[in-house]
């Protein structure tokens, strides 16, 4: 399996290039892992707290969960990506189903910051 890390601010292009590969490969060869599907769960914050949110910083991402993701989608299992809400800052209870293929794409503002997660890549 070939995992590609694609980062970038916001606007800087990150979907045109996963686009690009998605179109350059074979339908079932290509899988995408969006970063925000992984902040973490904030639901339990009162509104006040929640605003003061940074999602632009590493410590916003639940990394654990998204590298066991990788592990297991690197180990030929199905994962349950979680679904994120900006409006509630939470996660939803509904997930999406991600099978391994061939090539799987990592995409967000802040995947090359954590070095476990560059390491699988």
């Amino acid at each position: 399996m070939l995992i590609i890390g694609i980062a970038g601010g916001s606007g800087s292009g990150k979907t045109t290039v996963v686009k690009k590969i998605i179109r350059a490969l074979p339908n079932s060869a290509v899988s995408v892992i969006s970063q925000d599907a992984y902040y973490k769960d904030n639901g339990h914050l009162s509104a006040e707290d929640r605003k003061k949110i940074n999602f632009d910083h590493p410590s916003s991402i639940e990394f654990s969960l998204l590298i066991k993701h990788i592990d297991c989608l690197r180990a030929g299992q199905e994962i349950k990506m979680p679904m994120y809400s900006y409006v509630s800052c939470a996660r939803l209870p509904e997930t999406i189903t991600v099978k391994p293929t061939k090539v799987m794409i990592v995409e967000g503002i802040l995947v090359l910051t954590n070095a476990e997660l560059r390491r699988r890549m």
